[in-house]
């Protein structure tokens, strides 16, 4: 499994989607980042440092770069609007090719309803590594509002 969380956000998808391209105030709605930095405004291709707060208190740089981001778009056949993006870990351990983590925060709204923001990592598991540990072992924090790691 891989970790996850989900959230029901009652806000229009367009609204969420603002919120999580303005990378400048990715603290205020993930506690997982006190701070993220990258070019404004974020683009594929673009490097982008997390600065990350562990469930004990420590602190660590992630850097990352920016792998999708695919606006909403609204399928005319259900009326669904979704929206992704997506950024690969480029720390040393992946350049060594010693991990590979992948993470997809995607968002979907159907007609009428709240907006869902979903969030996976796809990483291999350290070894002895607890379920819902993000890399290197680290249990991944629930998200504000309610959502929970899952692994």
């Amino acid at each position: 499994m891989h970790p996850a969380a989900r959230i029901e956000i009652d806000a229009p998808l367009e609204q969420v989607w603002a919120i999580m391209l303005d990378t400048e105030r990715y603290a205020e709605w993930n506690p997982f980042v006190e701070r993220a930095v990258t070019a404004q405004p974020p683009a594929v291709g673009n490097p982008i440092v997390l600065h990350v707060v562990w469930v004990n208190g420590k602190r660590t740089r992630s850097p990352e770069r920016i792998t999708a981001l695919d606006g909403p778009t609204t399928d005319p056949a259900t009326g669904t609007t979704s929206a992704l993006m997506s950024y690969v870990y480029e720390g040393l351990p992946a350049h060594l090719g010693l991990v590979r983590g992948v993470r997809h925060q995607r968002l979907t709204q159907r007609p009428g309803g709240p907006t869902s923001y979903d969030t996976v990592e796809e990483a291999p598991r350290a070894p002895g590594a607890p379920r819902g540990a993000g890399p290197g072992g680290r249990r991944i924090p629930a998200a504000r509002g309610g959502a929970q790691a899952s692994g």
